[in-house]
């Protein structure tokens, strides 16, 4: 049953991509769906462009880990929908309308008239794609060795991305749209139903709590606030998932394709709604899958990102297996999508017109770089070597320390200049870059003096913010200059 439904959603997908690649008739189309999405579609894109494999397979398998201190990711979801929409999306829909503004780096082109801020932010994009992308193939990776027998991670990768390639490659931002919308919908039933199979298999709210605090394998620590983490490191969770969600270029993107800019209003309730629902599977299986272990129930599971996989195979229904395994996909593919045609834009369309040379046949050279980008992304990702959640932070960090400050004030200050945007996208994203290489290596605490658990990417985004508001405080104001 799970083989079959797994293998029915993969060519329903197959023809969504071969429908929208006919509807394909330009950059417009490729790029930002033609803006012709309605808000519930926006609402539905953004909500499986930003819950990907992260939530289904990281979430629980780093609440394995760690314990609740998992769950300070998750928090800031009660006000991001609102933060992103009441900041962000008029300004970014209004500044598209011409049809000539497709991407983030398009965006702050034209807000600093300077080319090289475009180029910081393209390569900004390239750095979290790489990232963000291989997580999602890593992913799928797992997720088909368990569907479908293979044994080989690299092999099982390889057929993921073959398979993603197959609709996004030729259907550009339009047919990840329209998938987006049915992948969306599958993500709410497969976390509703999870959440609740999940917790009642461990006998109901009351025997998942008293299981894992009576636990020496988890012990009553896994409950705290903070579980296992230092509470700097909860800090930079909330920071970084909090603020930093304004710089994060796959939800972003979406609000360039809404075709009724008067109703963005409603569109915080659809977003938000749709986040909270979708998080009952981190809070559900990452509670009740290790109070199913402590209780003798299922074996204790040696890889923690498997953790989901390892429910499903034991403990839940075939038909319920099926539907769980069709929201994982559709999870993964989802948001994995977006990061092809993002990284591609940002190769072939930022880059190329922030040196002054913009290519002829964007569309084309596009495709041509969703290939590369699939195969360097997959190949990191497996270097990586960490789990989902770590990897999913890392890169989420990442747009965050390089996006977010110049896009939350430099659109709304017109004291900030590009040289303060510029510098603020550089050293945010190469000291994010750096600090994680530290970090993998066990050098940043010490070699930098902070406390042990900080966040890398919450200082990323502290220093980002600060280098905007310094060199702006510092720049003459140009008003007062032409007075």
């Amino acid at each position: 049953m799970t083989l079959f439904l797994a293998g029915v959603y993969l060519v329903m997908l197959a023809g969504v991509g071969a429908w929208s690649a006919r509807r394909v008739r330009g950059p417009r189309d490729y790029f930002i769906a033609g803006q012709r999405a309605g808000l519930w579609a926006v609402g539905l894109s953004t909500m499986s462009a930003a819950f990907s494999a992260f939530v289904f397979l990281g979430g629980p398998g780093l609440a394995y880990r760690v314990g609740a201190g998992s769950l300070f990711i998750a928090l800031p979801v009660g006000f991001t929908a609102a933060f992103l929409c009441w900041t962000l999306a008029r300004p970014l829909r209004e500044m598209s309308a011409d049809g000539s503004v497709f991407t983030v780096a398009d965006v702050l082109a034209r807000r600093f008239d300077d080319r090289r801020v475009q180029g910081l932010a393209a390569c900004c994009v390239l750095a979290g794609v790489v990232g963000y992308l291989g997580l999602q193939l890593k992913a799928l990776g797992v997720l088909f060795q368990s569907v479908f027998g293979i044994s080989s991670l690299p092999l099982a990768v390889a057929l993921g991305a073959a398979v993603i390639l197959a609709y996004s490659l030729f259907g550009g931002m339009l047919a990840g749209l329209y998938t987006d919308v049915l992948q969306g919908a599958i993500m709410l039933a497969g976390a509703a139903l999870l959440c609740a199979h999940a917790v009642h298999t461990a006998g109901g709210p009351d025997a998942v709590l008293s299981s894992v605090a009576g636990s020496e394998a988890f012990g009553p620590g896994f409950l705290d606030p903070d579980g296992r983490l230092p509470q700097a490191t909860l800090a930079g969770f909330f920071l970084v998932f909090g603020v930093g969600v304004a710089g994060q270029p796959h939800m972003v993107h979406k609000f360039f394709m809404i075709a009724d800019v008067q109703r963005l209003r409603f569109l915080p309730a659809i977003i938000g709604g749709a986040q909270s629902l979708c998080l009952l599977v981190w809070l559900g299986l990452g509670l009740a899958i290790p109070a199913l272990v402590a209780q003798g129930r299922l074996a204790p599971v040696a890889q923690a990102d498997k953790a989901t996989l390892a429910y499903l195979a034991e403990l839940a229904p075939a038909a319920l297996a099926g539907v769980a395994m069709a929201a994982l996909l559709a999870a993964i593919m989802s948001t994995a999508d977006s990061f092809m045609n993002i990284g591609a834009a940002a190769l072939m369309r930022d880059l190329p017109r922030a040196l002054g040379r913009p290519l002829r046949d964007e569309v084309l050279a596009a495709r041509g770089a969703t290939v590369a980008l699939t195969g360097v992304a997959a190949a990191f990702a497996l270097a990586y070597g960490d789990l989902i959640a770590a990897l999913g932070t890392f890169s989420f960090s990442t747009f965050a320390a390089g996006l977010a400050p110049v896009l939350l004030i430099g659109l709304a200050w017109p004291r900030v200049g590009a040289a303060a945007a510029g510098a603020s996208i550089a050293v945010g994203t190469g000291l994010n870059l750096g600090l994680e290489f530290l970090a993998r290596n066990d050098l940043f605490p010490g070699a930098l003096g902070m406390a042990p658990g900080t966040l890398p990417g919450a200082v990323s985004l502290s220093v980002s913010f600060l280098i905007l508001l310094t060199m702006t405080w510092l720049r003459p104001d140009p008003r007062e200059e032409s007075a």
